[in-house]
């Protein structure tokens, strides 16, 4: 049985949410204030918090920081709560650590959906660091990988805290999928994940999709005379029309013009 705790100083807000999660199974407890929460939080030991913002005696970064300090409570994932969200609350809050922010007012399907997420997330990696990393075993098997496919793996940056970000990308790039079905995938809000991904890379979700799915057509048109409508295909374009149109927008020519300078240099 996982356990949350809900800080929120708004009462009928907390008892909601209290009620719902030990509804649904969990083991939950509520504080009524940041100092509570923490002293709840490094006695209870709970699988993860949620926390509002906006509180009369320590605000929730005041709990993240004061959580992300102490070695009994570092790793506890945390869920902000909050009313109004900014870039500025997006970027401050990823700073400090915080793992994923709801918006209020939101509905307990929303609330229910962001904590199981998380939870997943969090039981992933645990066994993860557990079987010494799944993507490290990824990292020692590239040595009996062919050239191409290793070169098409270099475009995304050596960043852990995306590594399932990018790992998701390069197994459905050629699927139909987008910055939700990414977000649903690593357990992030979109808002959330836009925010931390353009804070890592300085690009969106959509670009790095783009960008797998061009560099793996220029490998087909360099190395294959496939028609360039099976290429679009291949690469997650249903429209090749379109896929001749970004490619056109990403490398100043058309794919068939491309395919000819390369096969002449």
């Amino acid at each position: 049985m996982n356990t949350v705790l809900v800080i929120e100083d708004e009462q009928q807000t907390r008892n909601i949410f209290v009620k719902c999660l030990t509804f649904e199974g969990f083991k939950a407890y509520g504080a009524s204030n940041g100092s509570e929460g923490i002293q709840l939080a490094q006695k209870c030991h709970p699988d993860l918090v949620v926390c509002d913002i906006m509180m009369p005696d320590m605000d929730g970064y005041s709990v993240l920081s004061t959580l992300r300090r102490s070695p009994l409570t570092a790793a506890i994932p945390l869920i902000f709560l909050t009313a109004k969200v900014t870039m500025a609350d997006l970027r401050r809050g990823m700073e400090l650590g915080a793992d994923d922010y709801l918006t209020k007012p939101c509905t307990v399907e929303q609330f229910l959906s962001a904590i199981t997420s998380r939870l997943k997330r969090h039981a992933e990696i645990a066994t993860a660091i557990q079987s010494q990393s799944k993507f490290g075993i990824e990292d020692d098997a590239t040595a009996t990988q062919s050239p191409d496919s290793i070169e098409e793996k270099t475009i995304f940056p050596d960043c852990p805290k995306l590594a399932r970000v990018f790992q998701f990308i390069e197994n459905h790039y050629c699927d139909s999928i987008n910055l939700s079905d990414v977000a649903k995938e690593v357990g992030y809000s979109p808002a959330y994940l836009t925010n931390l991904v353009q804070e890592e890379t300085g690009l969106t979700i959509k670009r790095w999709i783009i960008e797998r799915r061009m560099a793996q057509a220029r490998l087909y048109l360099k190395t294959s005379e496939q028609p360039i409508r099976q290429i679009a295909a291949q690469v997650g374009y249903n429209d090749s029309s379109y896929f001749t149109r970004q490619f056109r927008q990403f490398h100043g020519v058309s794919p068939q013009a491309w395919r000819q300078e390369s096969w002449t240099e």
